[in-house]
This record gives structure tokens, sequence and C-alpha cells, in this order.
């Protein structure tokens, strides 16, 4: 009996459906978890998402043909019954159920167990195989509890208002920017948003998602018109002509990644804090556990490291080959 899903070039491909998950290239139909860059591609003919992520994907893809499943609706494509179910990353992240002969597979997209107060929280899936994404698939990856971190961030930024500096904050566009503004007190100072990242609060204002008013960065803004202000930027704009505008400034970088000081060091940053839309090691078991499933692929990130543990703690576990391998750097929503 073929398996339920087969890694190929294109990506994870299930035969009795006919279709492809979060592939890497071009297909007639794919089916995605969410709509980071690295996971909702242009080009296919047909997309196949959940009601809380198709609007980012198309914010991002523009004019394609998508069509939306509500969180736990079962829905038949081919010989195959697929449903999406909350993988907490981000609002409206979905890991995808996918069940043909029999078998239930489970593949987690990105995800994180722990509630951020913004995203559908993480919902364990019951399965026989679990394809599970270990981007911080290392012990010493375990992260501090949300409110910590976001007390940390205000007590930064209130020592910049008082030193007279702008404090500029770097967070990926879509889902950590929007965490960021739901979990600090926006009430202590005007906040702006670069564009990228004032689109997307757009976009998730809309779909109902409760966020601080945010005025917008734009080439006419100075630094000396909003004292003490906040300002949120994706990571490609940390190092922008727009900085000199705003005269002193102090920065930071909110990653998973600040977790490594050498990371730290190279990003150049005054301040890293260790906040992250992926799960940590310790999330990372407990929903493998939780799925009940015997074989494990490991995916995006240390995946033979992971892997090896895996089958240490009694896992019929393997890799999955294919596509380009993420390692320890600033990627899509970590």
């Amino acid at each position: 009996m073929a398996p339920v899903l087969s890694f190929t070039g294109r990506g994870l491909y299930c035969p009795a459906g006919d279709f492809h998950i979060d592939p890497l290239r071009p297909v007639d139909r794919a089916l995605i978890t969410h709509g980071h860059a690295d996971h909702a591609r242009p080009g296919h003919g047909a997309y196949l998402a959940s009601e809380g992520a198709a609007p980012a994907i198309r914010h991002r893809l523009g004019d394609i043909r998508i069509e939306t499943l509500p969180f736990g609706t079962r829905h038949r494509i081919g010989d195959a019954t697929v449903s999406f179910h909350p993988a907490g990353h981000l609002p409206g992240s979905a890991q995808i159920r996918v069940e043909a002969g029999g078998e239930v597979w489970v593949v987690s997209g990105d995800y994180k167990t722990g509630a951020d107060g913004l995203s559908e929280p993480f919902e364990p899936v019951r399965c026989h195989a679990f394809i599970t994404e270990c981007t911080f698939g290392l012990p010493v990856f375990r992260w501090r509890p949300q409110a910590e971190v976001m007390a940390e961030i205000d007590a930064w930024w209130a020592e910049n208002r008082a030193a007279g500096r702008v404090t500029v904050l770097g967070a990926y566009s879509l889902g950590k920017a929007q965490r960021l503004l739901a979990g600090i007190d926006a009430t202590a100072g005007p906040v702006l948003a670069h564009g990228a990242v004032e689109a997307m609060n757009a976009v998730l204002r809309a779909q109902g998602c409760r966020l601080p008013e945010t005025l917008p960065l734009t080439p006419e803004t100075r630094g000396r018109d909003h004292p003490g202000a906040l300002v949120i930027v994706p990571p490609s704009a940390m190092d922008g002509a727009w900085t000199r505008r705003m005269g002193p400034v102090s920065t930071g970088f909110a990653s998973g990644w600040m977790q490594l000081r050498g990371v730290r060091r190279r990003r150049s940053m005054d301040r890293g804090f260790v906040l992250s839309d992926h799960a940590d090691w310790d999330g990372l078991n407990s929903a493998i556990r939780a799925t009940g499933a015997e074989r494990v692929f490991a995916t995006h990130g240390y995946t033979e490291v992971f892997r090896r543990w895996l089958e240490s703690q009694g896992y019929d576990a393997a890799v999955v080959e294919h596509g380009a391998e993420r390692g320890a750097g600033l990627e899509d929503g970590e």
C-alpha cells in the first residue's frame, strides 16, 4: 500500500488525493498551512487553506484561486479526506490532517504549543504518522513565559524613552509583529509600524484580531515628531536609511534565535529578546507525544539530531529529504 504522503522534489505529495502540501514549486493543487513565504509560494493552480490563513495568503500572492475550510471540517479530495487544525504559529496557521486507506498522517506546518493570546491555540491531532518541524530541535531552546519577555521589552522601551532614544524593534511582519503589539504596553508611548508590518496589521484587524493603534512609518517620519516612540520593522528594514532620520535609536530583535549568543553578536543589536513562534524543545516533545504517532518525520531545522533523539525514545523516526533545510538564522516567523 502506498504511503499517505510521499516526499518528492516538489514537496509533500498525497497520491490518493493528487495534491501537495506547502509545495516548493508550482503544482496543480496546493494545500497551504499558513501565509509565510516559505510555505505559501506563488504559481499553484489552486490553493486550499484554513479560513484564518487565507487573507494573508491572498495579500501576499494577489489574484489566486483559493478555497477555504473552517478548522476541523473534513473535506474529501479524491480518495483522501483532509482537515485543518490550529497550529498556534500565527492567526489562521494550521496543521493538516490527511486520511487515506485507513491511515492518518498529520503535517504540522510551523507550530508552537504555548498560547500567545492572539493565535488559535495549538490542537494535538491523533495520527499514525506525524511530520513535524524541528526548527528549534535542541535542548538549549527552552522558552521563558511570554509575559516575562514582554515585560523586558516594556522596560527597555521605558529606558530609551527616559534617555531620549527611539526604540527600534525588529520582528517578522506577519505574526511576530502583531504578537508583540498585542503583548506590550502600547499605551506607554507612540507605536509606529513599517509599511510591511502595517499592511499585515490591516489584514489581521480585518479578521477580528484586536491590536492597538499604530502609526505608519513613512519617508517623512522624523524622530522629533514622535519622541519616545517604539518602531516595529521587519528584519530587512533594520538598517534602512530611515533610521538616520529618527535621531538617537536603540535597536533590538525578537526571535527564538536570540537564545544563541553568536546570533545576537552577528546581528549587532543593542538587545535580543527570546520570543519565538515555533515550538521549543519541550513543546516539540509534548506535541509529538500527544499525537500518539508511532512514526515521526523531522523537517525544517536540526533534523538529524532530532531524528536520533526520537529513535532513542522509541519512535520510528526519519528525516524528510526534500527542499532546503533551515539552519540557525532569522527566517520567516521565528
